[in-house]
């Protein structure tokens, strides 16, 4: 009679296609791959955002540094620009531009002596303000790609408990029986690894492409600075 259960289960048709493993793993299991897939689908998204807000940086900022060193003057360079101006380099210099004119009045009367720290702190907050801007949810990419290998591996843990419970329930320990439960636990483990393999290697990516930009404003920052030290220096 046993050997005729084994048989029976071993010709029993299985469906190990991934919408089947899912609908048949424990509902712990299924929670742990639902939040994994949207995890990863965030993911993505985030990527795609980055990916755009950096190539659109890139090319303002190459446009403003073509305008800034085509030798018009800062005046006419701000008044081409408009108040509007708030993304990257343009925003430093336009930050800088408005705090210098607010200073000038003062300057005449009282010396231009702190104009310049004042003129270089604004910069500073302007710039901080745009790294934090451009690296506003990089935390979940990082997060993602430290904790969904062990969170899929949760699953998969709690996944392979459930099937040797269902075994020793059973006193079966047909393959047949047992791959199937195997099959939706490991599963969970690989929706973790799909989730955080792109958020790390992205991570790291837009990482290293928000660093060199803001290298970029940095010295852009030190160069408008000693511009505006030497202009001062001359109407002392």
């Amino acid at each position: 009679m046993p050997v005729e259960i084994a048989q029976g289960a071993a010709a029993a048709p299985v469906d190990y296609s991934l919408m089947a493993l899912f609908w048949q793993a424990h509902i712990v299991v299924k929670i742990v791959m639902i939040g994994l897939l949207a995890a990863s689908i965030w993911t993505w998204a985030i990527v795609f955002e980055k990916y755009v807000l950096v190539q659109r940086m890139k090319r303002a900022t190459d446009r403003f540094e073509q305008m800034f060193w085509s030798g018009q003057s800062l005046e006419e360079l701000y008044l081409s620009l408009g108040p509007r101006t708030n993304t990257g380099m343009a925003s430093l210099f336009m930050a800088a531009m408005r705090e210098w004119k607010r200073s000038q009045d003062s300057a005449i009367r009282a010396g231009f002596h702190g104009v310049q720290k004042r003129i270089e702190k604004v910069m500073d907050v302007q710039l901080q303000k745009e790294m934090s801007r451009l690296e506003s949810r990089l935390l979940f990419l990082a997060t993602v790609g430290s904790t969904a290998p062990f969170i899929g591996l949760f699953g998969t843990v709690w996944g392979i408990m459930s099937s040797f419970q269902a075994i020793a329930a059973s006193k079966n320990t047909n393959l047949a029986v047992v791959a199937p439960g195997i099959a939706e636990a490991l599963f969970a483990t690989a929706i973790g690894l799909i989730a955080a393999i792109p958020a790390v290697i992205f991570y790291n990516k837009i990482n290293s492409d928000l660093g060199k930009i803001g290298a970029r404003l940095e010295n852009f920052a030190d160069e408008f600075s000693a511009i505006i030290s030497r202009q001062l220096d001359e109407r002392s």
